[in-house]
């Protein structure tokens, strides 16, 4: 059953002969071809490019055996740069766009032997919680196909929970690999801020947006941050700073590792489920020796607010350039009219969610409201900031939940789009302060759903993170299980 498959399983089946690379991905495929009807994980299949793939990989046993992800199948989030792969933001604006070169990410994983099988769905422009918000049609949960998946990365939680990929891709601005990772019940990592190149990664906010890793088990999420983490010259942001050999500090000790317990985190209306799952994870560290301290982040309320300043305003500026002049989509025009077809191009190209967002962000920097709204954001931003540093005087890693809610049904909270945005409460100041965040599922709810917590880090100790959830997975002899579809 190759759609239960690690990646560790996948290099040691391909590396013993036990299957063909090429075997794997028609396998892979088939399965994909029989559940994505009705999940709407992936956008684009690339059926024809992996096959080849995975044939180069048949006939050179020795570049199988040099790739550390050779033959490994793997999703990419559809705002992520392929070369020659459709890639589309999942807007009507970039339906056609097929870019010419890779994002930085996904070169690194392609030298690294990763084959692509697809693009997976997303909130447009990463501009959501539930992957509803697609020009594509809205993904389901595998667990609940009636319910949400999370976002804006829930194409790519749901093909790892689903079986229709071992790992993907995702990027998270304010929560949108950790949260989509907690309601499909899988590992996601949201990298410290210039840990890994945005280089090729479709700008929704700059000064937030990070691609990371998601998948089954701490062990493969290791293996990929190693992969496409590093220094890139083609991203200003990027930091230039060596790489940890992750997978290789699995397993070390976490006795006396300090965890702070923010109260703030436990002020706001949980579901019981999740906050007795974060409770009884805090047992089973407690087991292994990591002892707790209660700390304070006080600006955590001002999060949310904060960031829709911030993220709008930054996805203003940034979408500015989708006019239908330059590339994408343009629309006809009865007349040679350039600010008709500007207007008409952005009406009918972008959805609604993304046009509140631009409006929003356009408001927050006019003339007369930039200081009172977006310096007022920024400068709430750096108190998160401070919190967080403050907090990391008295330890060494954070845990909080995920999101306040169990994943809830398709179209529940649509038309209200501040109950939404308050999904993020505990994943947007993480984001904010550009430190990494780590979601960690831990099992399943009465109701058959993903709980599971975050863990939070300082700034590039990932490792921690890594350490802290492979301890912990261990303890509790966690086996990763797949959403069953019927």
């Amino acid at each position: 059953m190759v759609e239960q498959w690690t990646i560790s399983e996948i290099r040691s089946k391909l590396l013993k002969g036990a299957i063909s690379a090429k075997e794997l991905i028609q396998e892979l495929l088939s399965y994909i071809e029989n559940h994505n009807s009705y999940i709407n994980a992936y956008l684009t299949i690339t059926a024809e490019s992996a096959l080849k793939e995975a044939e180069e990989f048949d006939n050179n046993r020795k570049l199988l055996e040099e790739k550390p992800l050779g033959g490994v199948p793997i999703a990419i989030k559809d705002c992520l740069c392929t070369r020659f792969i459709r890639t589309t933001c999942a807007s009507k604006i970039l339906e056609n766009f097929v870019p010419p070169y890779d994002a930085t990410c996904v070169e690194k994983l392609r030298k690294a032997g990763a084959i692509i099988v697809g693009k997976t769905n997303m909130d447009e422009f990463a501009m959501g919680s539930t992957t509803e918000h697609s020009a594509f049609g809205p993904t389901r949960n595998p667990w609940d196909t009636d319910r949400v998946p999370g976002g804006s990365s829930g194409g790519s939680a749901a093909a790892v929970a689903s079986g229709m990929a071992p790992c993907a891709l995702g990027t998270d601005t304010g929560g949108s690999i950790r949260l989509p990772s907690f309601y499909c019940g899988v590992l996601g990592l949201k990298p410290t801020y210039g840990r890994v190149s945005r280089y090729g990664l479709i700008a929704f906010a700059s000064s937030l947006d990070q691609a990371g890793p998601i998948a089954r088990t701490v062990e493969d999420l290791a293996i990929l941050a190693e992969v496409i983490s590093g220094y890139d010259p083609k991203d200003t942001t990027s930091v230039k700073k060596e790489v940890p050999r992750f997978s290789e500090i699995l397993g070390t000790p976490v006795k006396g590792i300090r965890i702070g317990i923010p109260k703030e985190y436990f002020q706001h209306s949980i579901d019981p489920e999740i906050e007795r799952a974060v409770e009884e994870s805090i047992k089973v560290f407690r087991t292994l020796g990591v002892d707790f301290v209660e700390v304070s982040l006080p600006h955590t309320d001002y999060g949310v607010a904060a960031y829709y300043i911030i993220a709008p305003a930054e996805a203003s500026s940034n979408l500015a350039r989708y006019d239908g002049v330059k590339y994408g989509f343009r629309s006809p025009t009865e007349k040679p009219d350039l600010m008709e077809m500007y207007l008409n191009t952005r009406a009918k190209g972008f959805g609604a969610e993304v046009k509140r967002r631009i409006m929003l962000g356009t408001y927050a920097l006019s003339a007369g409201y930039y200081d009172a709204y977006y310096i007022k954001a920024s400068k709430v931003r750096r108190l998160i900031q401070q919190d967080f540093l403050k907090a990391f005087e008295k330890c060494d890693a954070l845990i909080t939940p995920v999101a306040p809610l169990q994943p809830f049904k398709i179209g529940e909270k649509l038309e209200d789009p501040l109950a939404l945005y308050l999904v993020d409460v505990f994943t947007l100041p993480a984001s904010l302060a550009g430190i990494p965040g780590m979601s960690v599922p831990c099992g399943l709810s009465s109701r058959g759903l993903p709980v599971g917590f975050q863990l939070l880090g300082k700034y590039f100790d990932e490792e921690i993170l890594f350490r802290l959830a492979y301890a912990y997975h261990r303890e509790i002899a966690y086996s990763p299980q797949i959403a069953i579809l019927s």
